[in-house]
């Protein structure tokens, strides 16, 4: 497999002893683990999808980092908001309404 040329971390709150428990979790993080797969796929993204454990953006969750950018969104809690980021990294743009200052 050749290395993505973005690589997508969706934060799913995951602790040390593996219990999944804090902001990004509880508001359902994980459900757009597919979404995301399908939309990179859909659109022909060379782009990889990863939950993560907890990224310490509690006040922000939902949380969605893309790098090598290194943007990081926050507060990701619609398909609509995935939208809107993929849609910015396609043009090689940012999602400014979801980006974390």
């Amino acid at each position: 497999m050749d290395k993505p040329k973005h690589h997508i971390f969706v934060c799913a709150s995951f602790r040390a002893d593996g219990e999944a428990k804090g902001m990004c979790n509880k508001k359902g993080s994980i459900g757009f683990l597919p979404y995301i797969e399908n939309e990179i796929l859909d659109r022909g993204l060379d782009a990889q999808v990863t939950s993560t454990g907890c990224m310490k953006a509690c006040d922000h969750g939902p949380v969605m980092i893309i790098y090598p950018e290194g943007h990081w969104y926050g507060r990701i809690e619609n398909e609509a908001a995935v939208d809107e980021i993929l849609d910015a990294l396609e043009d090689g743009e940012v999602a400014e309404s979801y980006l974390i200052e």
